[in-house]
């Protein structure tokens, strides 16, 4: 693999419930997992896979010596939490129904970061084969005890009935033992050690039966930890906030609480708005970890929900935060933006941003995170940017080259619903994929091997060398927001004839039957290796591919990315992009 830089709503919250619902009646459709396709199947073979990230925004802002760019991670990477041993730093962020869950990351200086993999990486302990794409696991917290030396991830997993549960590591690089489930409800676990060693679980929760006062109305809740027996003491739950800053102004989705404690005072830090265009980061302090929280005066500390809705280079939605100390003494925030396309689209999801927190007075405050956000920041001092060189994250514009011939699959490589693992194998020529008895409309796992769309204009193009056998067989490429939206194109069979296809799901309303149709399809001849391409300029799709590696065709003309969009679409997400293969192929040629 390579890396080559290159320089040159809605209140999505309140979609939970029914996303929820939505997803237990499709899974009634398929509730199992696909039976695992043999090694020795017959299958695709892909040569190579590559991304190309052009955006106009980092041709406009080339980087000086002392600068980096946020987001830090480009793509769906929502919901970041931060923690700290030395100068360790490790970040994770919300997976969804992707796999493995809970993406998990490395740094030393909060601007190179290093994939180690995820945290739920084990299939028997975390399954989320019958997950809508937009449950499985989110909004984790990470934090390091001190006085156990000891690093805690906690979580809400929607997958097998696990609920909120705790994973625990001596050390995150070697892995982490299995989760432990906790007895309390609501979503948005993080956890807090105080001086004296004693613990704190504060969470997102509903109001007490019958004090719901309206649509949105969150609480957020404090327990005690029992350290040795990790598990939440009975009884010592308290709500700590109800409502929001003021409860008179109806705030809504009072969420990703988290706890900090300076100079012997409390702080309690939470998003505050729903993951929306009303998104927020607010702060609250008290001289007990279990309250009474006052809001500061000049809440929200963090939001772009105040500016010009059509300002260029928009970053919105800006909230779920969390603070640490950085290498230089002074502190950061990491959290959750977004990069709206011309259409004002959210293709990329939810990524996950930095800014420098200035906590010199009473209360902390993003600095310059109530203005337009900039693309660039000044790096703490002394620290060298190294991105996209020697294992660490690409940032910017980057080209992402994989021939496949490593041992193991890049980390960018992601199964969703389970393991790459189980449909993967490496070959001298590639990696090949054995396709399950599975198509991508199914809410269960899918042959496909995905890495999320982390630019607003991109190419993703792929060298594919396979032949079906039946109609029932397709191997090609996908671009895919959920399960019912979706763009297919491949390679399939009618009588004697092989055929280029492009084909749509949609999911209209988000509820209901799909809608599927064939964009396009050409009879094709071919005895060389395929190259198939997807590429974007905004909210602009286009599909081909070439039979000799130089002349591509286009197939299906311009399409809308709209059905990759959060706003159309739904959920959670951001788009993936995917090499795909099935042995239940329902696409028919026209």
């Amino acid at each position: 693999m390579k890396y080559v830089i290159l320089f040159s709503f809605n209140n999505l919250k309140q979609l939970f419930t029914s996303l929820c619902l939505l997803s237990i009646s499709l899974s009634t459709i398929a509730s199992t997992v696909p039976k695992p396709p043999t090694k020795n199947g017959e299958g695709p073979i892909f040569l190579q896979a590559t991304y190309i990230g052009n955006d106009s925004i980092y041709q406009e802002n080339p980087l000086r010596e002392d600068e980096f760019y946020t987001p830090i991670l480009q793509g769906c990477y929502p919901d970041p939490a931060i923690t700290k041993k030395g100068d360790d730093y490790y970040m994770v962020c919300s997976s969804f129904a992707m796999f493995p869950g809970v993406p998990i990351f490395h740094s030393k200086d909060l601007v190179n970061w290093t994939s180690l993999g995820g945290v739920l990486d084990d299939i028997n302990e975390f399954n989320p084969h019958n997950s809508g794409i937009s449950q499985g696991v989110y909004a984790p917290g990470i934090t390091y005890n001190p006085h156990n030396d000891t690093f805690y991830m906690i979580v809400t997993a929607f997958s097998g009935g696990l609920g909120n549960i705790i994973v625990k590591s001596k050390d995150p690089k070697k892995g982490w033992d299995s989760p432990i489930k906790l007895g309390f409800g609501g979503i948005d676990p993080s956890i807090f050690f105080d001086d004296d060693g004693k613990g704190y679980v504060v969470h997102n929760d509903a109001p007490d039966q019958g004090a719901e006062l309206y649509n949105g109305h969150r609480v957020i809740k404090i327990w005690e930890y029992d350290v040795e027996n990790d598990k939440v003491i009975l009884g010592t739950d308290k709500i700590i906030v109800n409502g929001g800053v003021d409860l008179a102004d109806k705030p809504i989705w009072i969420e990703a609480p988290h706890l900090y404690k300076k100079n012997g005072a409390y702080y309690l830090m939470c998003a505050e708005g729903g993951t929306g265009g009303w998104h927020s980061e607010v702060i609250f302090k008290s001289d007990s970890p279990k309250g009474p929280y006052i809001p500061a005066n000049n809440n929200p500390i963090l939001s772009q929900r105040y500016l010009n809705k059509d300002r260029k280079n928009k970053v919105d939605w800006a909230g779920h935060a969390d603070l640490v100390e950085g290498p230089d003494g002074e502190y950061y925030g990491v959290f959750l933006a977004v990069r709206p396309n011309e259409e004002n689209r959210v293709n990329t999801g939810r990524e996950t941003f930095i800014l420098p927190v200035d906590w010199s007075g009473e209360y902390p405050i993003f600095e310059n995170g109530l203005i337009p956000l900039e693309p660039k920041l000044k790096m703490p001092e002394g620290v060298e940017n190294k991105t996209g060189e020697n294992g660490y994250e690409p940032n910017g514009n980057f080209t992402f080259t994989d021939n496949f011939q490593s041992e193991t699959l890049d980390h960018s490589w992601i199964g969703l619903r389970g393991p790459k693992e189980a449909f993967t194998e490496r070959t001298k020529k590639g990696i090949k994929i054995t396709p399950f008895a599975a198509n991508i409309k199914e809410v269960r796992p899918t042959s496909t091997l995905f890495r999320r769309q982390q630019h607003l204009s991109f190419t993703f193009r792929s060298t594919m060398d396979y032949k079906p056998n039946s109609e029932k067989d397709l191997a090609g490429v996908v671009a895919l927001q959920n399960e019912g939206s979706n763009y297919v194109m491949g390679v399939t069979k009618k009588g004697n004839d092989y055929y280029m296809v492009l084909h749509k799901n949609k999911w209209p309303g988000r509820k209901g039957p799909i809608i599927s149709e064939v964009v396009a399809s050409k009879k094709i001849e071919y005895n060389n290796p395929i190259e198939l391409q997807i590429t974007a300029e905004g909210d602009k799709y286009t599909f081909s591919y070439s039979l000799d590696g130089e002349n591509f065709q286009n197939l299906g003309g311009t399409v809308s990315g709209d059905i990759l969009s959060t706003d159309v679409a739904g959920g959670f997400t951001g788009c993936l992009l995917g090499l795909y293969a099935t042995q239940v192929n329902d696409i028919l040629p026209n």
